[in-house]
């Protein structure tokens, strides 16, 4: 072996040390206390629910506000409607507003439950103990029958044509849950085993899925050092190869927020419109 491929090969271990040492030594933080809905939170988690409704249900411009200020006298046509689950960020994220308006202005109607009515809910910085990653998720895979239970008493949403959603933190219920929807929509999120849950649990889905994440997701990809599974394709094409209904889209170096990017809209609008059929 020569002294330079010598030097190369100290060098080499060296980063995979560190490697090892970054992803040990990784520690993320918990704030907050509340892991289950009261019953007054599981009302908050709609009233306050972030809606948008195309101009053809309230008969004039979009409508844009909470579940609990849509106007009484809307015209009485039913339309699709998507519900989205937000990632660990909550409403506050401005891209879920864009996106719900790029929605309504393309004659779809989209609820987006308010995981963080719950007091003291708990957030985090990731990495934390599975444990609590567990709670959370089934925290919000209880969102998604209060969303329907509320939508159920609407004049408006077609309850043939609801789709189910969520980016990150809110996808992982998307895959999980054991449902029956016209088509779901999984963001930022890969259907894998990784530090994110004990195991991904995905239902074996049936209807159609669009599954969007980025080619090097800082969280969910083997970009990220303590993703927990060296073997990952940061997707969700394996855990869903049965499904022929299936489309996974990888955006080459896009950030783990990629809701509106136009190569994004592009792909959901064709998915949505080949799952609707035609425009509504």
């Amino acid at each position: 072996m020569t002294r330079q491929s010598i030097k190369y090969l100290i060098v080499a271990l060296a980063a995979l040390l560190s490697a090892g040492a970054t992803a040990k030594n990784t520690k993320g933080e918990i704030k907050g206390h509340a892991l289950q809905h009261t019953e007054a939170s599981r009302v908050s988690v709609v009233s306050e629910a972030s809606v948008f409704l195309p101009a053809q249900v309230v008969g004039k411009e979009v409508f844009n506000g909470k579940f609990n200020t849509i106007p009484a006298h809307i015209i009485s046509k039913k339309v699709p409607v998507i519900i989205f689950l937000h990632g660990s960020s909550g409403l506050g994220l401005k891209a879920i507003s864009e996106w719900q308006s790029w929605l309504a202005d393309n004659g779809l109607a989209s609820v987006a439950p308010d995981s963080f009515a719950l007091p003291d809910r708990v957030s985090y910085t990731s990495p934390i103990d599975k444990d609590t990653y567990e709670k959370i998720h089934a925290l919000r895979q209880s969102e998604i029958a209060f969303a329907l239970t509320a939508l159920r008493q609407t004049q408006w949403a077609d309850m043939d044509k609801i789709i189910l959603a969520g980016a990150s933190e809110g996808g992982v219920p998307v895959a999980r849950n054991d449902q029956k929807w016209l088509g779901r929509m999984i963001f930022s999120w890969s259907c894998e085993n990784n530090y994110f849950v004990t195991d991904h649990q995905t239902y074996n889905i049936e209807e159609p899925v669009l599954n969007v994440i980025s080619s090097t997701d800082p969280f969910f990809s083997t970009e990220n050092p303590w993703l927990g599974n060296p073997a990952a394709t940061g997707n969700c094409a394996k855990t869903l190869k049965q499904n022929k209904s299936t489309t996974v889209v990888l955006i080459p170096g896009a950030p783990h927020t990629l809701l509106n990017l136009s190569s994004v809209r592009v792909v959901t609008k064709a998915w949505l419109t080949s799952v609707l059929g035609s425009k509504e």
